[in-house]
């Protein structure tokens, strides 16, 4: 039980990725908030793990500071912070990207993320421990085509994330990035909507296929979160298959 005695919030966590991390914090011992947009699947996880859900929009910061006043309020204080909620964007060129659609994403992820970690820290200083582990994305990195919102939002939590890394290094505090390569929520809604998309994702993987949220990202999720991770910090962890190495020819066919 390596989480045991441990306080943590997972945003997005009522399926995907974040789900999958929520179910391996509460396996280590660690007492879990799921923070969650959509009630139904968010209570179904809490319930699934014995956690505490807080219905969350991550966008409204006034929501996100609830999240983290309830999970202090509960427990005591907030351990781990993992930013995984997404559930904004559209597939389209840049030329079509309104205010709004850019505005939206960069309030579910960027702005969420950073509300909530200034939210946490004062918790974990006081503590002189803490994780902050940010769910990124290749999409950001290698600048993938029809998702500009989404690369742009995950390439400022990344900043945010080194940043935070180096001013927070003499606290007790570690920051951190995953950018996971995983069938997540949005893969799923991507595939919906462009079948071939998923087909080809898993032939151009280098080990062949999109990783499992549950075997493939939780467990270094857990890593970070964990006491083995306290010299670890500022990293961007590629957990992809490979996919990293020479980058992924993600191209729907966009009107």
């Amino acid at each position: 039980m390596p989480l045991a005695g441990r306080v943590a919030i997972v945003t997005g966590a009522g399926d995907g990725i974040g789900a999958a991390v929520a179910r391996r914090f509460a396996a280590d011992g660690a007492r879990v908030l799921v923070a969650e947009l959509n009630e139904e699947t968010g209570r179904a996880t809490a319930d699934e793990i014995g956690g505490r859900f807080v219905r969350t929009d991550v966008s409204d910061k006034a929501q996100v500071l609830a999240m983290v006043d309830t999970a202090v309020r509960e427990w005591g204080s907030v351990d781990i912070l993992v930013n995984n909620a997404w559930g904004a964007g559209n597939v389209g060129r840049v030329e079509n990207k309104t205010d709004e659609m850019m505005a939206r994403g960069l309030g579910v992820g960027f702005y969420g993320p950073f509300w909530a970690m200034q939210a946490a820290f004062p918790h974990m200083r006081e503590r002189g421990w803490g994780r902050v582990v940010n769910m990124c994305s290749l999409n950001g990195v290698n600048a993938h085509v029809g998702t500009l919102e989404y690369n742009a939002a995950k390439e400022a939590l990344r900043t945010l994330t080194r940043t935070a890394a180096r001013e927070w290094a003499p606290t007790g505090v570690v920051v951190n990035a995953i950018c996971p390569g995983a069938k997540s929520a949005a893969f799923r809604r991507m595939t919906n909507d462009h079948p071939e998309l998923g087909t080809q994702a898993d032939t151009m993987n280098p080990m062949g296929r999109i990783g499992d949220p549950d075997r493939d990202i939780a467990p270094v999720a857990a890593f970070l979160a964990g006491e083995g991770a306290r010299y670890v910090t500022g990293n961007t962890l590629f957990v992809d298959g490979g996919s990293h190495i020479n980058g992924v020819a993600w191209a729907p066919d966009l009107p």
